[in-house]
């Protein structure tokens, strides 16, 4: 299915970045007129995707995030990829309060996307990189309609 609109930004790893990447795919699904729920619910698993990279993927180096998103007629793929570490055990990984991250990361980054999104799939391989995908659907709200006469 080919996609209504796309989008790519890559900025480097830094945490200030992040509320820039949250920020622009909510500017940019802002297109589909989600609800507020459903942009908070984005922007909060892009916000965990983001962090998750700045964390885990490049804990000891600066590198770069690259997010795309397409857009389909009631549906938003956003991808967040690095070029870091990489996972060496994605089950692992995604199981709640798992984190490689020190006392300080609570290990709820992919329970938390998967709460928010419909669908979130994880590739890696060691020493080439991390790619999320956030799936969201985004349901059709009714045209508003004028007052009767």
């Amino acid at each position: 299915m080919k996609s209504i609109n796309e989008m790519k930004l890559e900025f480097a790893s830094r945490s200030s970045n992040e509320g820039f990447a949250r920020s622009s795919i909510a500017a940019f699904v802002s297109q589909l007129d989600p609800t507020i729920s459903e942009l908070a619910d984005i922007k909060t698993a892009v916000s965990e995707a983001v962090t998750n990279c700045i964390v885990h993927g490049y804990s000891k180096t600066l590198g770069v995030i690259s997010v795309t998103a397409q857009i389909f007629e009631n549906r938003v793929i956003i991808r967040v990829r690095d070029r870091g570490c990489g996972i060496p055990n994605v089950d692992q990984a995604m199981e709640p309060l798992f984190t490689t991250g020190g006392e300080e990361r609570s290990g709820l980054g992919f329970a938390v996307m998967q709460s928010f999104m419909d669908s979130v799939k994880v590739s890696s391989r060691p020493d080439k990189g991390t790619t999320v995908i956030l799936e969201k659907n985004i349901i059709p709200r009714m045209s508003k309609v004028g007052c009767p006469s």
